[in-house]
Protein backbone atom coordinates (compact mmCIF):
# COMPACT_ATOMS: atom_id res chain seq x y z
CA UNK A 1 0.00 0.00 0.00
CA UNK A 2 3.08 2.61 0.28
CA UNK A 3 2.84 4.59 -3.13
CA UNK A 4 6.79 5.29 -3.67
CA UNK A 5 6.84 7.70 -6.77
CA UNK A 6 9.59 7.56 -8.90
CA UNK A 7 10.71 9.93 -11.42
CA UNK A 8 11.14 8.53 -15.03
CA UNK A 9 10.94 10.86 -18.31
CA UNK A 10 8.63 8.65 -20.60
CA UNK A 11 5.23 8.33 -18.61
CA UNK A 12 3.65 10.82 -20.31
CA UNK A 13 4.26 10.28 -23.67
CA UNK A 14 3.24 6.33 -22.80
CA UNK A 15 0.02 7.77 -21.33
CA UNK A 16 -1.03 10.17 -23.89
CA UNK A 17 -0.20 7.06 -26.81
CA UNK A 18 -2.44 4.89 -24.55
CA UNK A 19 -5.50 7.77 -24.53
CA UNK A 20 -5.16 8.14 -28.46
CA UNK A 21 -5.80 4.51 -29.46
CA UNK A 22 -8.24 4.62 -26.91
CA UNK A 23 -10.25 7.86 -28.29
CA UNK A 24 -9.50 6.50 -32.00
CA UNK A 25 -11.01 2.81 -31.04
CA UNK A 26 -14.48 4.55 -29.31
CA UNK A 27 -15.15 6.49 -32.44
CA UNK A 28 -15.13 3.56 -34.43
CA UNK A 29 -17.90 2.27 -31.88
CA UNK A 30 -17.07 -1.22 -32.58
CA UNK A 31 -16.23 -4.07 -30.14
CA UNK A 32 -13.75 -5.58 -32.14
CA UNK A 33 -11.69 -1.75 -32.16
CA UNK A 34 -12.28 -1.48 -28.48
CA UNK A 35 -10.42 -5.01 -27.89
CA UNK A 36 -7.52 -4.08 -30.28
CA UNK A 37 -6.75 -1.50 -27.19
CA UNK A 38 -4.09 -2.54 -25.44
CA UNK A 39 -5.82 -3.71 -22.12
CA UNK A 40 -3.91 -5.74 -19.12
CA UNK A 41 -5.52 -8.74 -18.99
CA UNK A 42 -6.76 -7.67 -15.38
CA UNK A 43 -8.64 -5.05 -15.95
CA UNK A 44 -11.02 -2.66 -13.86
CA UNK A 45 -12.94 0.61 -15.63
CA UNK A 46 -14.93 2.76 -12.72
CA UNK A 47 -17.30 5.13 -14.37
CA UNK A 48 -18.52 7.66 -11.85
CA UNK A 49 -21.25 9.31 -14.14
CA UNK A 50 -19.54 10.26 -17.36
CA UNK A 51 -20.71 6.90 -19.19
CA UNK A 52 -23.68 5.34 -17.70
CA UNK A 53 -25.28 8.15 -15.68
CA UNK A 54 -24.97 6.61 -12.52
CA UNK A 55 -21.62 4.86 -10.97
CA UNK A 56 -20.44 1.43 -12.35
CA UNK A 57 -17.59 -0.84 -11.86
CA UNK A 58 -16.63 -3.12 -14.90
CA UNK A 59 -13.92 -5.48 -13.69
CA UNK A 60 -13.75 -7.58 -17.04
CA UNK A 61 -13.15 -6.30 -20.39
CA UNK A 62 -16.69 -7.76 -22.12
CA UNK A 63 -18.22 -5.44 -19.09
CA UNK A 64 -16.42 -2.79 -20.64
CA UNK A 65 -16.73 -3.01 -24.39
CA UNK A 66 -20.43 -3.62 -23.58
CA UNK A 67 -20.85 -0.83 -22.04
CA UNK A 68 -18.67 1.43 -23.89
CA UNK A 69 -20.54 0.54 -27.14
CA UNK A 70 -23.84 0.73 -25.49
CA UNK A 71 -22.93 4.33 -24.52
CA UNK A 72 -21.04 6.38 -26.78
CA UNK A 73 -23.31 7.11 -29.83
CA UNK A 74 -25.04 9.15 -27.24
CA UNK A 75 -22.22 10.31 -25.22
CA UNK A 76 -19.30 11.03 -27.76
CA UNK A 77 -16.63 11.27 -25.56
CA UNK A 78 -13.59 12.98 -27.44
CA UNK A 79 -10.58 15.36 -26.49
CA UNK A 80 -9.01 13.02 -24.23
CA UNK A 81 -5.30 14.28 -23.07
CA UNK A 82 -3.52 14.74 -20.23
CA UNK A 83 -4.93 17.23 -17.75
CA UNK A 84 -2.38 20.13 -17.62
CA UNK A 85 -3.20 21.19 -13.91
CA UNK A 86 -3.31 17.68 -12.30
CA UNK A 87 -0.56 15.82 -10.99
CA UNK A 88 1.60 14.77 -14.10
CA UNK A 89 1.95 11.12 -14.92
CA UNK A 90 4.01 9.68 -12.58
CA UNK A 91 4.92 5.89 -11.51
CA UNK A 92 3.23 4.73 -8.19
CA UNK A 93 2.40 1.56 -6.70
CA UNK A 94 -0.96 0.97 -6.57
CA UNK A 95 -2.51 -2.19 -4.71
CA UNK A 96 0.59 -4.16 -5.15
CA UNK A 97 1.44 -3.36 -8.84
CA UNK A 98 4.65 -1.10 -10.61
CA UNK A 99 1.87 1.33 -12.18
CA UNK A 100 2.18 4.39 -14.29
CA UNK A 101 -0.44 6.60 -13.27
CA UNK A 102 -1.40 9.77 -14.97
CA UNK A 103 -5.02 12.20 -14.70
CA UNK A 104 -6.65 13.28 -18.17
CA UNK A 105 -9.52 15.24 -19.57
CA UNK A 106 -12.16 14.86 -22.12
CA UNK A 107 -15.42 15.83 -22.91
CA UNK A 108 -18.88 14.69 -23.85
CA UNK A 109 -21.29 16.01 -26.14
CA UNK A 110 -22.76 17.81 -22.71
CA UNK A 111 -20.52 17.51 -20.25
CA UNK A 112 -16.50 18.36 -19.17
CA UNK A 113 -15.32 15.32 -17.67
CA UNK A 114 -12.20 14.29 -16.11
CA UNK A 115 -10.16 10.54 -15.55
CA UNK A 116 -7.54 8.46 -13.72
CA UNK A 117 -5.36 5.74 -16.10
CA UNK A 118 -3.03 3.27 -14.73
CA UNK A 119 -0.90 1.47 -17.32
CA UNK A 120 1.16 -1.89 -16.15
CA UNK A 121 4.91 0.21 -15.69
CA UNK A 122 6.76 -3.43 -16.89
CA UNK A 123 3.85 -2.88 -20.28
CA UNK A 124 3.12 0.15 -20.62
CA UNK A 125 0.89 0.40 -23.42
CA UNK A 126 -1.63 -1.59 -21.35
CA UNK A 127 -3.98 -0.14 -19.35
CA UNK A 128 -5.12 -2.12 -15.98
CA UNK A 129 -7.14 0.65 -13.92
CA UNK A 130 -9.35 3.61 -15.50
CA UNK A 131 -11.56 5.56 -14.36
CA UNK A 132 -13.93 8.29 -15.86
CA UNK A 133 -16.02 11.22 -13.80
CA UNK A 134 -17.97 13.41 -14.83
CA UNK A 135 -17.18 17.25 -13.67
CA UNK A 136 -19.36 19.50 -14.83
CA UNK A 137 -22.50 20.02 -17.48
CA UNK A 138 -21.74 22.65 -20.22
CA UNK A 139 -23.98 25.50 -19.69
CA UNK A 140 -24.25 24.54 -15.85
CA UNK A 141 -20.92 25.47 -14.66
CA UNK A 142 -20.66 26.29 -11.00
CA UNK A 143 -20.76 30.09 -10.42
CA UNK A 144 -17.31 29.80 -8.55
CA UNK A 145 -13.58 31.41 -8.73
CA UNK A 146 -13.65 33.50 -11.96
CA UNK A 147 -17.29 33.13 -12.49
CA UNK A 148 -18.76 34.04 -8.96
CA UNK A 149 -21.58 36.25 -9.34
CA UNK A 150 -21.50 40.01 -9.27
CA UNK A 151 -23.82 40.22 -6.34
CA UNK A 152 -26.16 42.95 -8.07
CA UNK A 153 -29.48 41.44 -7.12
CA UNK A 154 -28.67 42.51 -3.28
CA UNK A 155 -25.27 44.71 -3.29
CA UNK A 156 -25.60 48.43 -2.76
CA UNK A 157 -29.60 48.32 -3.56
CA UNK A 158 -30.73 51.53 -1.72
CA UNK A 159 -33.92 51.40 -0.60
CA UNK A 160 -34.02 47.28 -1.45
CA UNK A 161 -33.46 44.05 0.02
CA UNK A 162 -30.26 43.55 0.86
CA UNK A 163 -28.30 39.77 1.40
CA UNK A 164 -29.97 38.86 4.56
CA UNK A 165 -33.36 40.20 3.31
CA UNK A 166 -32.74 37.74 0.13
CA UNK A 167 -31.56 34.78 2.51
CA UNK A 168 -34.62 35.10 4.74
CA UNK A 169 -36.75 35.46 2.09
CA UNK A 170 -35.23 32.23 0.34
CA UNK A 171 -35.40 30.26 3.37
CA UNK A 172 -39.07 30.84 4.18
CA UNK A 173 -40.50 29.24 1.14
CA UNK A 174 -43.98 31.22 2.25
CA UNK A 175 -45.18 30.75 -1.52
CA UNK A 176 -43.67 27.65 -2.98
CA UNK A 177 -41.86 24.23 -2.43
CA UNK A 178 -38.23 23.35 -3.04
CA UNK A 179 -37.43 20.81 -5.74
CA UNK A 180 -35.07 18.61 -3.40
CA UNK A 181 -35.64 18.56 0.26
CA UNK A 182 -32.86 16.68 2.73
CA UNK A 183 -33.19 15.05 5.86
CA UNK A 184 -30.60 15.56 8.36
CA UNK A 185 -28.31 19.09 8.61
CA UNK A 186 -25.07 17.22 9.17
CA UNK A 187 -22.07 17.52 7.25
CA UNK A 188 -23.49 14.88 4.77
CA UNK A 189 -26.92 16.55 4.22
CA UNK A 190 -25.24 20.44 3.92
CA UNK A 191 -22.35 18.98 1.64
CA UNK A 192 -25.00 18.13 -1.09
CA UNK A 193 -27.13 21.40 -0.84
CA UNK A 194 -23.75 22.98 -0.96
CA UNK A 195 -23.52 21.78 -4.26
CA UNK A 196 -27.29 22.32 -5.06
CA UNK A 197 -27.12 25.66 -4.54
CA UNK A 198 -24.38 26.16 -6.85
CA UNK A 199 -25.80 23.62 -9.44
CA UNK A 200 -29.31 26.65 -9.22
CA UNK A 201 -31.47 23.83 -7.75
CA UNK A 202 -33.95 24.93 -4.89
CA UNK A 203 -33.04 22.84 -1.89
CA UNK A 204 -34.09 22.62 1.80
CA UNK A 205 -32.26 20.99 4.45
CA UNK A 206 -34.43 20.26 7.56
CA UNK A 207 -33.37 18.63 11.09
CA UNK A 208 -34.82 18.07 14.37
CA UNK A 209 -31.98 19.77 16.59
CA UNK A 210 -32.23 23.35 17.64
CA UNK A 211 -28.76 24.29 15.88
CA UNK A 212 -26.72 23.21 12.73
CA UNK A 213 -24.28 21.26 14.16
CA UNK A 214 -26.09 19.63 17.02
CA UNK A 215 -25.31 16.15 15.63
CA UNK A 216 -21.46 16.37 16.69
CA UNK A 217 -22.27 18.93 19.83
CA UNK A 218 -24.61 16.47 21.45
CA UNK A 219 -22.16 13.63 21.64
CA UNK A 220 -20.00 12.81 24.06
CA UNK A 221 -17.43 15.12 25.41
CA UNK A 222 -14.38 13.53 24.60
CA UNK A 223 -15.19 12.55 20.88
CA UNK A 224 -12.77 13.41 18.33
CA UNK A 225 -12.08 11.96 14.59
CA UNK A 226 -10.37 9.28 14.18
CA UNK A 227 -8.41 9.93 11.54
CA UNK A 228 -6.73 13.34 9.87
CA UNK A 229 -7.63 16.26 8.76
CA UNK A 230 -6.99 15.95 5.42
CA UNK A 231 -9.20 13.17 4.63
CA UNK A 232 -12.09 14.55 6.38
CA UNK A 233 -12.47 18.52 4.30
CA UNK A 234 -15.71 19.37 3.08
CA UNK A 235 -16.52 20.73 -0.50
CA UNK A 236 -15.09 24.29 -0.78
CA UNK A 237 -14.24 25.00 2.35
CA UNK A 238 -11.88 23.11 4.17
CA UNK A 239 -10.94 23.18 7.68
CA UNK A 240 -8.88 26.26 8.49
CA UNK A 241 -5.51 25.44 8.57
CA UNK A 242 -4.28 25.62 11.89
CA UNK A 243 -6.81 23.27 13.60
CA UNK A 244 -5.67 20.04 14.61
CA UNK A 245 -4.76 17.11 13.00
CA UNK A 246 -7.69 15.25 14.95
CA UNK A 247 -10.72 17.16 15.18
CA UNK A 248 -12.71 17.39 18.46
CA UNK A 249 -16.24 17.58 17.98
CA UNK A 250 -17.03 20.73 19.12
CA UNK A 251 -14.91 22.34 16.32
CA UNK A 252 -17.02 20.32 13.77
CA UNK A 253 -19.81 21.87 15.24
CA UNK A 254 -19.46 24.95 14.97
CA UNK A 255 -17.67 24.69 11.32
CA UNK A 256 -20.99 22.87 10.67
CA UNK A 257 -22.74 25.78 11.43
CA UNK A 258 -20.61 28.55 9.98
CA UNK A 259 -20.61 25.97 6.90
CA UNK A 260 -24.21 26.01 6.50
CA UNK A 261 -24.44 30.41 6.57
CA UNK A 262 -21.37 30.49 4.42
CA UNK A 263 -22.96 28.29 1.57
CA UNK A 264 -26.16 29.57 1.91
CA UNK A 265 -27.53 26.85 2.65
CA UNK A 266 -31.71 26.74 3.19
CA UNK A 267 -32.03 25.05 6.70
CA UNK A 268 -35.18 24.74 8.90
CA UNK A 269 -33.91 22.93 12.20
CA UNK A 270 -36.46 22.14 15.18
CA UNK A 271 -38.35 20.47 12.12
CA UNK A 272 -39.90 17.37 12.39
CA UNK A 273 -39.75 14.70 9.42
CA UNK A 274 -43.04 12.95 9.82
CA UNK A 275 -43.13 10.41 6.75
CA UNK A 276 -43.55 11.13 3.17
CA UNK A 277 -45.15 9.51 -0.10
CA UNK A 278 -44.33 8.94 -3.73
CA UNK A 279 -47.06 10.05 -6.44
CA UNK A 280 -46.28 7.97 -9.57
CA UNK A 281 -48.63 9.72 -11.43
CA UNK A 282 -46.76 13.66 -10.89
CA UNK A 283 -43.62 12.56 -9.92
CA UNK A 284 -43.00 13.85 -6.60
CA UNK A 285 -43.74 13.28 -2.78
CA UNK A 286 -45.47 14.26 -0.12
CA UNK A 287 -43.85 15.14 2.87
CA UNK A 288 -45.37 16.02 5.90
CA UNK A 289 -43.35 18.06 7.98
CA UNK A 290 -43.91 19.71 11.70
CA UNK A 291 -41.94 22.65 13.01
CA UNK A 292 -40.69 23.58 16.22
CA UNK A 293 -44.24 25.95 17.44
CA UNK A 294 -46.30 22.72 16.44
CA UNK A 295 -47.26 23.66 13.30
CA UNK A 296 -47.53 21.17 10.32
CA UNK A 297 -46.39 21.57 6.78
CA UNK A 298 -46.79 19.54 3.71
CA UNK A 299 -44.30 20.13 0.94
CA UNK A 300 -44.43 18.34 -2.55
CA UNK A 301 -40.56 18.25 -3.71
CA UNK A 302 -39.64 16.10 -6.80
CA UNK A 303 -36.61 14.57 -4.97
CA UNK A 304 -36.22 13.46 -1.08
CA UNK A 305 -32.41 12.84 0.35
CA UNK A 306 -32.26 10.86 3.53
CA UNK A 307 -29.03 12.07 4.94
CA UNK A 308 -29.54 11.22 8.32
CA UNK A 309 -27.14 8.71 8.64
CA UNK A 310 -26.63 4.85 7.47
CA UNK A 311 -28.60 3.94 11.15
CA UNK A 312 -31.86 5.18 12.47
CA UNK A 313 -32.94 4.78 16.54
CA UNK A 314 -30.51 3.11 19.17
CA UNK A 315 -31.19 -0.44 19.68
CA UNK A 316 -31.36 -1.50 23.41
CA UNK A 317 -30.97 -5.10 23.39
CA UNK A 318 -33.18 -6.98 25.72
CA UNK A 319 -30.48 -8.67 27.80
CA UNK A 320 -31.64 -11.13 30.45
CA UNK A 321 -32.81 -9.47 33.34
CA UNK A 322 -32.18 -6.02 32.40
CA UNK A 323 -35.13 -5.09 33.61
CA UNK A 324 -34.08 -5.85 37.36
CA UNK A 325 -31.29 -4.33 37.57
CA UNK A 326 -31.71 -1.07 40.05
CA UNK A 327 -28.97 1.20 38.43
CA UNK A 328 -28.88 3.13 35.65
CA UNK A 329 -29.09 1.74 31.92
CA UNK A 330 -28.43 4.13 29.06
CA UNK A 331 -27.28 3.88 25.30
CA UNK A 332 -23.94 5.47 23.88
CA UNK A 333 -26.19 7.23 22.14
CA UNK A 334 -27.26 9.16 25.06
CA UNK A 335 -23.79 9.25 26.74
CA UNK A 336 -22.00 12.78 27.41
CA UNK A 337 -20.14 12.84 29.79
CA UNK A 338 -18.91 10.91 32.72
CA UNK A 339 -17.80 13.30 35.44
CA UNK A 340 -21.18 11.82 37.52
CA UNK A 341 -19.98 8.44 37.64
CA UNK A 342 -16.45 9.19 39.34
CA UNK A 343 -15.67 6.49 41.83
CA UNK A 344 -18.64 3.96 40.73
CA UNK A 345 -19.13 1.13 39.01
CA UNK A 346 -19.64 0.76 35.30
CA UNK A 347 -20.57 -1.98 32.80
CA UNK A 348 -20.57 -1.55 28.96
CA UNK A 349 -21.88 -3.98 26.71
CA UNK A 350 -19.90 -3.75 23.53
CA UNK A 351 -16.67 -3.18 21.96
CA UNK A 352 -17.26 -1.28 19.31
CA UNK A 353 -15.78 2.29 18.53
CA UNK A 354 -18.38 3.76 20.99
CA UNK A 355 -17.82 1.10 24.04
CA UNK A 356 -14.29 1.77 23.82
CA UNK A 357 -14.67 5.59 23.50
CA UNK A 358 -17.42 5.56 26.53
CA UNK A 359 -15.00 3.15 28.42
CA UNK A 360 -11.64 5.60 27.94
CA UNK A 361 -13.71 8.57 28.70
CA UNK A 362 -15.21 6.71 32.28
CA UNK A 363 -11.86 6.05 33.17
CA UNK A 364 -10.56 9.16 32.42
CA UNK A 365 -13.43 10.57 35.14
CA UNK A 366 -12.36 7.95 38.00
CA UNK A 367 -15.11 5.33 37.08
CA UNK A 368 -14.67 1.48 37.56
CA UNK A 369 -14.85 0.21 34.14
CA UNK A 370 -15.50 -3.17 32.69
CA UNK A 371 -16.62 -4.13 29.02
CA UNK A 372 -18.83 -7.35 27.89
CA UNK A 373 -17.11 -8.50 24.55
CA UNK A 374 -20.34 -9.93 22.79
CA UNK A 375 -18.40 -11.47 19.38
CA UNK A 376 -14.80 -10.35 17.84
CA UNK A 377 -13.58 -6.82 16.50
CA UNK A 378 -10.98 -5.39 14.62
CA UNK A 379 -8.02 -3.36 16.80
CA UNK A 380 -6.03 -0.94 14.62
CA UNK A 381 -3.56 1.52 15.72
CA UNK A 382 -4.51 4.87 14.65
CA UNK A 383 -1.61 4.88 13.02
CA UNK A 384 -1.68 1.26 11.40
CA UNK A 385 -4.83 2.35 10.24
CA UNK A 386 -3.44 5.38 8.11
CA UNK A 387 -2.19 2.76 5.53
CA UNK A 388 -5.48 2.24 4.51
CA UNK A 389 -7.74 5.52 4.43
CA UNK A 390 -5.27 8.09 4.45
CA UNK A 391 -2.68 6.99 2.30
CA UNK A 392 -2.76 9.11 -0.59
CA UNK A 393 -3.73 11.94 1.02
CA UNK A 394 -0.28 11.88 2.72
CA UNK A 395 1.26 12.21 -0.71
CA UNK A 396 1.39 15.83 -1.03
CA UNK A 397 -1.19 16.20 -3.63
CA UNK A 398 -3.81 18.11 -4.53
CA UNK A 399 -7.19 17.00 -2.54
CA UNK A 400 -9.11 16.35 -5.86
CA UNK A 401 -6.35 14.47 -7.33
CA UNK A 402 -6.18 12.25 -3.61
CA UNK A 403 -10.27 11.85 -3.95
CA UNK A 404 -9.92 10.83 -7.68
CA UNK A 405 -7.29 8.27 -6.61
CA UNK A 406 -8.99 6.78 -3.91
CA UNK A 407 -12.54 7.23 -6.15
CA UNK A 408 -10.09 4.94 -8.70
CA UNK A 409 -10.83 1.32 -7.10
CA UNK A 410 -13.96 -1.40 -7.80
CA UNK A 411 -14.64 -3.55 -5.25
CA UNK A 412 -12.05 -6.71 -6.48
CA UNK A 413 -9.15 -3.78 -6.00
CA UNK A 414 -10.41 -2.98 -2.66
CA UNK A 415 -10.14 -5.60 -1.35
CA UNK A 416 -6.52 -6.33 -2.66
CA UNK A 417 -5.11 -3.50 -0.97
CA UNK A 418 -7.08 -4.06 2.32
CA UNK A 419 -5.68 -7.97 2.43
CA UNK A 420 -2.10 -6.53 1.91
CA UNK A 421 -2.71 -3.47 4.88
CA UNK A 422 -4.26 -5.51 7.22
CA UNK A 423 -0.73 -7.71 6.81
CA UNK A 424 1.33 -4.22 7.16
CA UNK A 425 -1.00 -3.03 10.32
CA UNK A 426 -0.77 -6.59 11.90
CA UNK A 427 2.80 -5.83 11.96
CA UNK A 428 2.91 -2.45 13.18
CA UNK A 429 0.41 -3.31 16.16
CA UNK A 430 2.14 -6.66 17.01
CA UNK A 431 2.87 -5.96 20.51
CA UNK A 432 -0.46 -3.78 21.06
CA UNK A 433 -2.45 -6.85 19.85
CA UNK A 434 -0.37 -9.57 21.41
CA UNK A 435 -1.13 -7.74 24.60
CA UNK A 436 -4.55 -7.59 24.00
CA UNK A 437 -5.04 -11.46 22.96
CA UNK A 438 -3.30 -12.44 26.79
CA UNK A 439 -5.84 -10.26 28.36
CA UNK A 440 -8.71 -12.70 26.48
CA UNK A 441 -9.55 -10.00 23.41
CA UNK A 442 -11.12 -11.60 21.01
CA UNK A 443 -9.57 -10.10 17.51
CA UNK A 444 -10.96 -10.76 14.04
CA UNK A 445 -9.69 -9.07 10.43
CA UNK A 446 -12.97 -9.57 8.68
CA UNK A 447 -14.18 -12.51 7.00
CA UNK A 448 -11.79 -12.38 3.69
CA UNK A 449 -9.04 -10.45 6.19
CA UNK A 450 -9.90 -7.23 4.82
CA UNK A 451 -9.91 -5.40 8.38
CA UNK A 452 -12.18 -2.66 9.19
CA UNK A 453 -12.72 -0.82 6.13
CA UNK A 454 -14.35 -3.16 4.31
CA UNK A 455 -16.47 -3.84 7.91
CA UNK A 456 -17.62 -0.26 7.24
CA UNK A 457 -18.54 -1.01 3.82
CA UNK A 458 -20.06 -3.97 4.76
CA UNK A 459 -21.65 -3.30 8.17
CA UNK A 460 -20.46 -0.03 9.66
CA UNK A 461 -19.09 -1.61 12.62
CA UNK A 462 -17.19 -4.21 14.72
CA UNK A 463 -13.50 -2.55 14.48
CA UNK A 464 -12.31 0.18 16.90
CA UNK A 465 -9.14 2.37 15.89
CA UNK A 466 -6.89 2.60 18.85
CA UNK A 467 -7.00 5.97 20.56
CA UNK A 468 -5.45 4.61 23.94
CA UNK A 469 -8.29 2.26 25.52
CA UNK A 470 -6.52 -0.55 24.27
CA UNK A 471 -3.44 0.08 26.47
CA UNK A 472 -6.07 0.19 29.28
CA UNK A 473 -7.54 -3.11 28.71
CA UNK A 474 -4.19 -4.24 28.55
CA UNK A 475 -3.04 -2.78 31.62
CA UNK A 476 -5.82 -4.38 33.35
CA UNK A 477 -7.22 -0.76 34.34
CA UNK A 478 -10.15 -1.54 31.92
CA UNK A 479 -11.63 -4.72 32.90
CA UNK A 480 -12.92 -7.39 30.23
CA UNK A 481 -15.52 -9.78 30.53
CA UNK A 482 -16.95 -12.07 27.88
CA UNK A 483 -20.38 -12.58 27.06
CA UNK A 484 -20.29 -16.53 27.36
CA UNK A 485 -19.30 -16.32 30.87
CA UNK A 486 -22.09 -14.12 31.78
CA UNK A 487 -25.64 -15.43 33.12
CA UNK A 488 -28.36 -12.56 33.92
CA UNK A 489 -28.77 -9.47 35.36
CA UNK A 490 -29.60 -8.48 38.37
CA UNK A 491 -30.96 -5.93 40.81
CA UNK A 492 -26.98 -5.22 41.39
CA UNK A 493 -25.41 -5.56 38.34
CA UNK A 494 -24.04 -8.75 36.35
CA UNK A 495 -24.61 -12.22 37.57
CA UNK A 496 -22.20 -14.78 35.94
CA UNK A 497 -22.01 -18.15 35.70
CA UNK A 498 -19.65 -19.27 38.30
CA UNK A 499 -22.16 -17.43 40.48
CA UNK A 500 -20.32 -14.40 41.24
CA UNK A 501 -21.96 -10.96 40.74
CA UNK A 502 -20.01 -8.04 38.98
CA UNK A 503 -21.81 -5.45 40.36
CA UNK A 504 -22.63 -1.71 38.40
CA UNK A 505 -24.45 1.73 39.37
CA UNK A 506 -24.19 2.02 35.20
CA UNK A 507 -24.72 0.23 32.78
CA UNK A 508 -23.79 1.36 28.84
CA UNK A 509 -25.24 -0.24 26.22
CA UNK A 510 -23.37 -0.23 22.97
CA UNK A 511 -25.42 -2.10 20.88
CA UNK A 512 -25.68 -0.73 17.86
CA UNK A 513 -28.46 1.22 15.95
CA UNK A 514 -31.75 0.54 13.77
CA UNK A 515 -30.78 -0.19 10.08
CA UNK A 516 -31.70 2.41 7.33
CA UNK A 517 -34.06 -0.30 5.86
CA UNK A 518 -36.07 -0.41 8.79
CA UNK A 519 -36.01 4.09 8.88
CA UNK A 520 -37.50 3.40 5.42
CA UNK A 521 -39.88 1.21 5.87
CA UNK A 522 -41.63 3.21 9.05
CA UNK A 523 -41.26 6.68 7.69
CA UNK A 524 -41.87 6.25 4.08
CA UNK A 525 -44.13 3.01 4.00
CA UNK A 526 -43.54 -0.53 3.02
CA UNK A 527 -43.85 0.22 -0.70
CA UNK A 528 -41.19 2.20 -0.76
CA UNK A 529 -38.85 -0.04 1.64
CA UNK A 530 -39.28 -2.89 -1.08
CA UNK A 531 -38.65 -1.12 -4.13
CA UNK A 532 -35.30 0.31 -2.52
CA UNK A 533 -33.95 -3.23 -0.76
CA UNK A 534 -30.62 -3.05 0.59
CA UNK A 535 -29.32 0.15 1.95
CA UNK A 536 -25.09 0.32 2.48
CA UNK A 537 -23.35 -3.30 2.85
CA UNK A 538 -21.93 -4.60 -0.42
CA UNK A 539 -24.15 -4.86 -3.49
CA UNK A 540 -23.76 -7.40 -6.02
CA UNK A 541 -22.19 -5.25 -8.15
CA UNK A 542 -19.68 -4.58 -5.01
CA UNK A 543 -20.70 -0.88 -4.61
CA UNK A 544 -22.27 0.26 -1.13
CA UNK A 545 -26.03 -0.55 -1.79
CA UNK A 546 -28.15 1.90 -2.73
CA UNK A 547 -25.99 5.13 -1.90
CA UNK A 548 -25.08 7.87 -3.38
CA UNK A 549 -27.08 7.24 -6.96
CA UNK A 550 -30.70 6.92 -8.08
CA UNK A 551 -31.96 4.02 -6.83
CA UNK A 552 -35.24 2.07 -7.74
CA UNK A 553 -37.72 4.30 -6.32
CA UNK A 554 -37.82 7.53 -8.09
CA UNK A 555 -36.74 10.51 -6.76
CA UNK A 556 -35.13 8.53 -3.48
CA UNK A 557 -31.28 8.88 -2.90
CA UNK A 558 -29.38 7.93 0.17
CA UNK A 559 -25.76 9.69 1.55
CA UNK A 560 -23.68 8.38 4.43
CA UNK A 561 -20.55 7.56 5.71
CA UNK A 562 -17.87 9.63 6.45
CA UNK A 563 -16.61 12.87 5.88
CA UNK A 564 -14.56 12.02 2.83
CA UNK A 565 -17.89 9.66 1.50
CA UNK A 566 -19.94 12.73 2.33
CA UNK A 567 -16.99 15.75 -0.08
CA UNK A 568 -16.36 12.84 -2.78
CA UNK A 569 -20.05 11.93 -3.52
CA UNK A 570 -22.21 14.28 -2.59
CA UNK A 571 -20.79 15.82 -6.28
CA UNK A 572 -22.14 12.63 -8.07
CA UNK A 573 -25.73 12.60 -6.30
CA UNK A 574 -26.03 16.99 -6.85
CA UNK A 575 -25.20 15.67 -10.40
CA UNK A 576 -27.64 12.65 -10.71
CA UNK A 577 -30.35 15.39 -9.57
CA UNK A 578 -29.81 18.62 -12.12
CA UNK A 579 -29.17 16.06 -15.21
CA UNK A 580 -32.55 14.99 -14.26
CA UNK A 581 -33.95 18.06 -13.20
CA UNK A 582 -33.03 19.26 -16.87
CA UNK A 583 -34.57 16.45 -18.26
CA UNK A 584 -31.96 15.18 -19.61
CA UNK A 585 -32.26 11.64 -18.16
CA UNK A 586 -35.88 10.08 -16.80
Amino acid sequence: MNDITIALGSEAQAVADWLASFEAALATGTEAALRRVLWHSEMHWRDLMAFTWTITPHDTLDETVADLVKMQPSIQARNFKLAEARTPARRVMRHGIATIEAFFSFETEIARCSGIVRLVAGEPDKAWVLATQLDELKGHEEPVGLRRPAGSAYSRTFGGDNWSDHRAKAQAYADHDPAVLIIGAGQAGLAIAARLGLLGVDTLLVDMRARVGDIWRERYHSLALHNQVKLNHMPYLPWPPNWPKYLPKDMIAGWLETYAWAMECNVWTSTEFLGADYDDDQGHWTVRLRRDDGSERVMQPRHLIMANGVAGRPLKAKLPGLDSFKGTVMHTHDYKEGQQWAGKKVLIVGVGTSAHDVAQDLHGRGAQVKMIQRGPATVASVKAAGLVHSVYYEEDLPLEDCDMIAAASSYPLLVRSYQAAVEKMKQVDKDLLDGLAARGFKLDWGDDNTGHQMKFRRRHGGYYLNCGCSELIVSGEIGLLQHEDTDMYCETGLRMKDGSIEEADLIVLATGYQSQEAVVREMLGDKTADRVGQIWGIAPNGEIASMFVATPQPGLWFTGGGFAHCRIYSHFIAMGIKVRELGLIA
